[in-house]
């Protein structure tokens, strides 16, 4: 019936939210009448609960995480505390306010993790396997690869390094 769209990045939400609002204008234009955009962040439980009950959210999608391999490895603490402790947070408030479906966002780079990112997303799994026997609200998962115009996508770094005249880099040499 609606969609509420929650970051913590107020760019972000804004670049969203006008993007729906154009696609709103010229496909459907009642569409947009039901977008809420909400600044938040995924580490505050009682906030997401909060934004849970008043707007009546029934299904999460969460895909709150940092994706960078690079940036998480030279910043560990900060990807435990959004990927692992944020994720929990959003679980948490999920249940506490019983919505029907939680829905992980993961990578598939948390399959035998190789590196601090990956791990911070399988553990984000495992908490929802944990909680999912437990609790009424139903847990599931989906992995992706490198998803084209996602945030974290190396594909406008392809498209970068091919409009500068190359090379082009797979990955980075330090990137296991």
């Amino acid at each position: 019936k609606k969609l509420i769209l929650i970051d913590i990045n107020e760019y972000n939400l804004y670049a969203i939210q006008s993007e729906l609002e154009n696609i709103s204008s010229t496909i459907n234009p009642s569409l947009f009448q039901k977008v809420n955009s909400i600044l938040g962040s995924i580490r505050d439980e009682h906030r997401m609960e909060e934004i849970i009950s008043t707007q009546g959210i029934d299904t999460i999608y969460h895909s709150a995480a940092y994706k960078h391999v690079p940036l998480v490895e030279e910043n560990p603490f900060e990807g435990v505390f959004n990927n692992i402790i944020g994720t929990k947070a959003c679980v948490e408030a999920a249940i506490e306010s019983k919505v029907g479906t939680f829905v992980l966002i993961s990578t598939d780079k948390a399959v035998r993790p190789t590196n601090i990112m990956g791990a911070t997303k399988r553990f984000a799994e495992l908490i929802l396997q944990s909680m999912a026997l437990e609790n009424k609200t139903k847990m599931t998962m989906v992995r992706f690869g490198n998803v084209i115009g996602s945030s974290g996508s190396a594909i406008p770094l392809f498209q970068q390094q091919i409009k500068d005249g190359g090379p082009v880099t797979v990955t980075h040499p330090d990137v296991i």
